[in-house]
């Protein structure tokens, strides 16, 4: 069912609709090199074939999961082969390209500049992370975009009434409700809703059926996960999306993320220990139940497992994205720890060293160190504990909301005694 035409292309109308510029470059003949950064079953593959077929060139397919050095220096080969005997250019497409390392990848630049081919590389994963810079700058990235359920549908009506490339021969229908449901779990990916309509055609004609049915679809896609990519774009897309949920107190939002990353297959175990550092950086002392909660999460995750423990995750996000907010520790940690590393190994003040012997006593260690709990309110008023040089250095503000409102406060009416003493 793999397209041959840009007629024929389902989805990226806002790269190839009739007035875009790849389109136009596609049906000129005016190609360069492309990078297609886009989900699975979006047709980056097939997008690939057609520029080829279009322009009259030779389309040699690696991918980076199977090639190595020796692959592509037989495909260049190829490649100048083909341009010395047709003296025409080759496609040389290049499936899941961010799998190459720098060396691979390296490798095209010459051929790209010299004129041997049209370099075009798919990838799933983000190429401004993957890619090195010296490839991004001679191809242009494009963006293909998950498949509309419209678009999936329209995937399904030709393949059900395709003749020679699809199931028209075998006079199989589809109930609409079937089919909105097929599309939906597609989740975007045309290739995965031909292999579930494939293997639902193949379930109905053992019971010499020709209908495919709600029912059907169900059974066959009861296993079914939405898309996530453990470690891919998607996966830092949508903790990043959960995170930010929760920060900005949208506990719908967080909770749907949550359910979208448990859904996909994320292990809740990661997802708990970003809980904890949520609690820490974005909730603080203004609310420092938050990190209690969270930990209790985590431990009743530990002992209930799934899918019991997973409500108690959902329970501790839900609380954080309530809670008044708090960066100021997390801000005050990131201060203190730039003064760290800048400022190197500064000395200890003279009267916070600690004394365990008489020598140390008699050269000065701890001299004049004075005990805070016997001083009114426990402060010792105009006490130094920074290095000398970082006197001034003040890290720590705390923010006027929930319980950081009380410690500023305290903090206020305790730095208030030094500015009178002064």
């Amino acid at each position: 069912m793999r397209p041959q035409t840009l007629n024929e292309f389902v989805g990226q109308t806002h790269l190839l609709a009739k007035d875009k510029p790849l389109r136009q470059a596609i049906e000129q003949g005016k190609l360069h090199s492309m990078i297609f950064w886009g989900p699975p079953g979006t047709g980056k593959t097939t997008l690939a074939r057609i520029i080829s077929s279009t322009s009259d060139s030779l389309f040699i397919p690696i991918s980076a999961v199977l090639s190595g050095v020796k692959e592509i220096r037989e495909s260049i080969d190829q490649a100048k082969a083909y341009r010395q005997s047709r003296d025409a250019r080759t496609v040389l497409f290049v499936d899941e390209v961010h799998r190459f390392n720098k060396a691979q990848q390296d490798a095209f630049l010459p051929h790209i500049e010299d004129g041997t081919i049209y370099f075009i590389g798919a990838t799933t994963e983000n190429p401004s992370f993957e890619l090195n810079n010296a490839l991004l700058s001679r191809a242009r990235i494009y963006v293909l975009k998950r498949l509309a359920e419209e678009d999936i549908e329209q995937c399904i009506d030709l393949a059900l009434k395709d003749e020679t490339h699809g199931i028209g021969k075998q006079q199989i229908t589809i109930k609409d409700d079937a089919n909105k449901i097929l599309s939906s779990v597609a989740d975007g990916d045309a290739r995965r809703a031909l292999n579930f309509l494939e293997i639902a055609t193949d379930l109905i004609e053992e019971n010499n059926n020709k209908v495919i049915t709600k029912d059907i679809i169900l059974d066959v896609t009861a296993q079914s996960l939405r898309r996530f990519d453990k470690k891919g774009e998607y996966f830092y897309d949508q903790i990043s999306a959960l995170h930010k949920s929760v920060r900005g107190s949208d506990p719908d939002a967080a909770l749907y993320w949550y359910c979208r990353m448990i859904d996909g297959g994320c292990d809740p175990h990661y997802i708990a220990r970003r809980v904890v550092r949520m609690a820490s950086e974005d909730i603080g002392n203004a609310d420092p139940r938050g990190l209690q909660i969270a930990l209790n999460a985590w431990n009743s995750y530990e002992r209930l497992g799934t899918p019991e423990g997973e409500l108690a995750l959902a329970q501790a996000i839900v609380y954080l994205s309530c809670v008044p907010k708090s960066n100021a520790v997390y801000k005050a940690y990131k201060a203190a720890m730039q003064d760290a590393k800048e400022h190197g190994t500064l000395e200890v003040p003279m009267h916070l060293r600690n004394a365990p012997t008489t020598f140390m006593k008699d050269i000065g260690y701890g001299e004049g160190y004075r005990y805070a709990h016997d001083e009114e309110d426990a402060y010792a008023t105009g006490e130094i504990y920074l290095p000398e040089e970082l006197q001034e250095s003040k890290y720590y503000y705390p923010v006027d909301r929930g319980l950081e409102l009380k410690i500023k406060e305290h903090m206020d009416k305790l730095r208030s005694k030094l500015q009178q003493k002064e």
